[in-house]
Order: structure tokens, then C-alpha cells, then sequence
């Protein structure tokens, strides 16, 4: 085994030297001048990502769960119910969520790797409301990206709230909070923003913000984002002592994702995602995810008839290269690739090359250099 390795999952990603000389700086007080203007900047920074004008952003030391954690709880009560429209493993993590809260749940479910059908959402609507409706935006299980644009044309103007899962989205697809309706954008910093773990990402609409206001308590403390108001508003406040060194970091990576731009970064994802395909086609690889469906950051890919994959995945990472099994139904039979972040044409490459030779080694028949070959014309 290799001492460096790429790390090549669909999170957490490689992190950029300049992100990582962030989180190495010293820790310091959590009200320090700094550090606050810091935090107003991860703040200001992630709102605009979500590409809101007026949205509260809120930074929470946490993780990706309890990002889903606050945007349900806060938004519906117990005995209400929550329509969950899921396309795999995380989409479903909404329903058991949900449940330990006592919220009543309907969940509309995809074949993985496929889409519920815009058309499915409608019906349901009209058929009776909810209290909220969540949709993950890219599952990080099936690679599926769901048709947010067309989901957001059947819940606008209706009293729903929209909570839009975007942990394995936000930085690496375009996400318009604004313009779609959203709620609710829920995310982690650890996939395509390409920072550390250790912080929730969550921005309110100020409907959804009214929606908390309005309700005398939620069933939880920590995850009551009117606590935490005050403390985004004005970083120099106290609740909870912030993760500084992981806020100072994602503040970092906000400002290389807000200097490449947003439309430049969506377009540089949607390359190497081509650049990626490409290659494994060229390998005679198939893809597990139905075409027109495929999120950016991700590739989830079948393993050929006789493939081990704890050997195939022992074969890569003898190679410098960490790729993740599958989940649920999928495990034995596929990868997961992620290919999200501040990566380019140089580890696009050094995974197909890695990914050439262990199939080779397990007695599959690859032509040498098709796959770099297929991906060059989409890698700058």
C-alpha cells in the first residue's frame, strides 16, 4: 500500500493545499476579530453559493446529518407529515430521520438509478399536502441527479416546504435556491466545496425562517436554528463553541469556488464528468446510473462479470488510488468514483491509468491507453 494516496471517493475529497495551510493556522479564540470576520465571510460566502439573495445561512460544527437534522426539524412538528421523494440510500436516510422525530411520512421512491418521475410528484401533491417535501438533489449512493427544476415547477406557490438535499450537489451542480423556490439548501463541506468535514451548511429561505418563528419550540437544542441566529447574524456571540479551525477552512474554499465562479465551476464538473465516462466506456466499463440522470460529481460504475471488488478496490489503492463499493443493493457489483472538487486533468488521468492496470491485473481485457485517450478531449 502506498503511504500518499488519491483519494477518489464521493466524499470526503481532496482538499487543496491552500484550504488545508487554513485549517493548520493556529487555533484561536472564537470571538478573536479574525476568526469572526472569518466566519461572516463562510456565512456570506455559502449564501451566495446557494445563490440567494436573502437567505440566512447558518455554519454549524456538525456534519451532513445533522445539516438534514435541522432543516426538518425546525420546519415540521411532530404528527405533521413529510413527503419524501428519494432516489436512494440518503433520500431514504430522510425517512428514518423524520420518523424518530414522530413525523408521519410518505416517501416516493425510485428504482436506483432512475429518477421519480416529475409527473409522480404532481399526482402526489394533488392528491393532499405536507407539511415539507425533501429531494436529494444528487444521491450519493446511485449517482442519480434529480430533475430539481422540474420538481420545483409543481411546488411553487404551494405552502409546502421545499428542503433540497444538496450534500453531494452544492459546489459541483448548480443549485438556484431563488429562482427554483427552495426552502430549505442542506449540505456538508466535504465533497464538491472540497474542505474538511466537520461542519453543517444550511441556508433558510426567509419563508422558511418565518415557518420556524412562528412555531413556540422544535424537539431539539442544539439543532434549533434560533439559537444559532443570533450567532450568524453576529459571529462575536456565543451558543456553542464553533469548530474554528474547519470554519476558517471552509472560508478558505468559499473564496476559491466564488474566484473560479460559479457558472466556470458547474462547467469545469460537467467536463470532467464527460472526461471520466469517456474513459471508463473505453474500458468497456458500464455506468450504473440511466443516462440523463447522471450527477456531475459522481460516477457509480458496474464491475465486469468475475471482478472481486474488494480485490479490484485492494488493486487500485495498491495504486494510489481510494475508490468506494457500493451501498445497499449495488454492494459487490459496483464503485463509486467520485470526481468533484478542486480536481483536474491530473488526477482525472491518474485514475484512469490506475483503473487500466487493476483491471488488467485481474485478467480483464483493456487496449493500454484508450482510457486517457477517450477522456483528453474533454480535459483542458
Amino acid at each position: 500500500m502506498r503511504e500518499e494516496t488519491l483519494t477518489m471517493i464521493p466524499g470526503p475529497t481532496p482538499v487543496h493545499p491552500a484550504i488545508l495551510g487554513a485549517l493548520a493556522r493556529p487555533t484561536v479564540s472564537h470571538v478573536a476579530p479574525g476568526f469572526v470576520a472569518e466566519s461572516k465571510e463562510a456565512i456570506d460566502g455559502f449564501r451566495r453559493l446557494c445563490r440567494s439573495e436573502k437567505g440566512q445561512a447558518f455554519v454549524v460544527a456538525g456534519g451532513g446529518t445533522l445539516s438534514m437534522e435541522m432543516a426538518v426539524v425546525n420546519l415540521v412538528a411532530p404528527g405533521e407529515k413529510l413527503l419524501v421523494v428519494s432516489h436512494g440510500y440518503f433520500g431514504d436516510r430522510f425517512i428514518d430521520l423524520a420518523q424518530s422525530f414522530g413525523i408521519q411520512v410518505d416517501a416516493l421512491k425510485a428504482e436506483w438509478g432512475k429518477v421519480v418521475p416529475p409527473a409522480e410528484l404532481e399526482a402526489k401533491l394533488k392528491a393532499g399536502s405536507y407539511a415539507a417535501v425533501t429531494i436529494t438533489h444528487v444521491d450519493t449512493s446511485t449517482g442519480t441527479l434529480s430533475p430539481v427544476a422540474e420538481y420545483a415547477k409543481f411546488l411553487k406557490g404551494r405552502p409546502e416546504m421545499f428542503i433540497l438535499d444538496g450534500v453531494c450537489a452544492t459546489g459541483g451542480v448548480d443549485e438556484r435556491m431563488d429562482d427554483w423556490g427552495v426552502d430549505v439548501i442542506l449540505t456538508a463541506p466535504q465533497k464538491a466545496i472540497a474542505a474538511p468535514p466537520g461542519v453543517a451548511l444550511v441556508t433558510f429561505s426567509e419563508r422558511a425562517l418565518a415557518r420556524r418563528q412562528a412555531r413556540a419550540s422544535v424537539p431539539g437544542y442544539y439543532a434549533d436554528i434560533l439559537r444559532w441566529l443570533p450567532i450568524m447574524q453576529d459571529p462575536g456571540k456565543y451558543f456553542s463553541t464553533p469548530a474554528v479551525n474547519e470554519v476558517t477552512a471552509l472560508a478558505e474554499a468559499l473564496r476559491m469556488i466564488h474566484r473560479e465562479g460559479l457558472d466556470a465551476r458547474f462547467a469545469r464538473h460537467a467536463r470532467i464528468a464527460q472526461a471520466v465516462r469517456a474513459g471508463v466506456a473505453a474500458l468497456g466499463l458500464e455506468l450504473f446510473t440511466d443516462a440523463g440522470n447522471r450527477g456531475d460529481t459522481l460516477s457509480v460504475i458496474r464491475l465486469p462479470e468475475g471482478v472481486e471488488d474488494l480485490a479490484f478496490r485492494k488493486g487500485m489503492a495498491e495504486r494510489g488510488i481510494v475508490v468506494a463499493g457500493g451501498l445497499g443493493p449495488i454492494a459487490g457489483k459496483t464503485f463509486r468514483l467520485g470526481h468533484m472538487g478542486n480536481i483536474a486533468a491530473g488526477e482525472i488521468t491518474a485514475v484512469l491509468k490506475a483503473l487500466e492496470e487493476t483491471l488488467a491485473s485481474l485478467g480483464v481485457k483493456v487496449t493500454p491507453g484508450a482510457a486517457v485517450a477517450a477522456a483528453a478531449p474533454f480535459l483542458p
